[in-house]
């Protein structure tokens, strides 16, 4: 598809994601570090290709909501050729940090 929009992150999405998979690695093994990050090249090809797959937020009509496993969620917004991906979350952490 010819039709692809800029993907880029923010420090803050950046951060939430090295949590995820420090968070992985040391509850789980580096098996479910790797099928992390391949998950998350599929969301960036999903979304490049498709910016408004995913739902807006109810109460922040611009923030887009994407729940890319059932753990794990990313935020983002889709403005002109580019989504800006603003957080991250994953939902097996008590306490996260963002």
């Amino acid at each position: 598809m010819d039709n692809f929009v800029q993907v880029k992150w923010t420090e803050r999405s950046l951060s939430n994601a090295l949590d995820i998979k420090e968070f992985l690695r040391v509850k789980f093994n580096k098996k479910e570090v790797l099928k992390f990050e391949n998950l998350l090249k599929q969301f960036e090809n999903t979304v490049s290709n498709f910016p408004t797959l995913y739902p807006e937020s109810k109460s922040k009509k611009l923030i887009r909501r994407a729940v890319i496993h059932k753990r794990t969620t990313v935020y983002y917004v889709f403005k002109g050729n580019i989504v800006t991906i603003i957080a991250m979350k994953d939902n097996r952490q008590l306490k996260p940090k963002y």
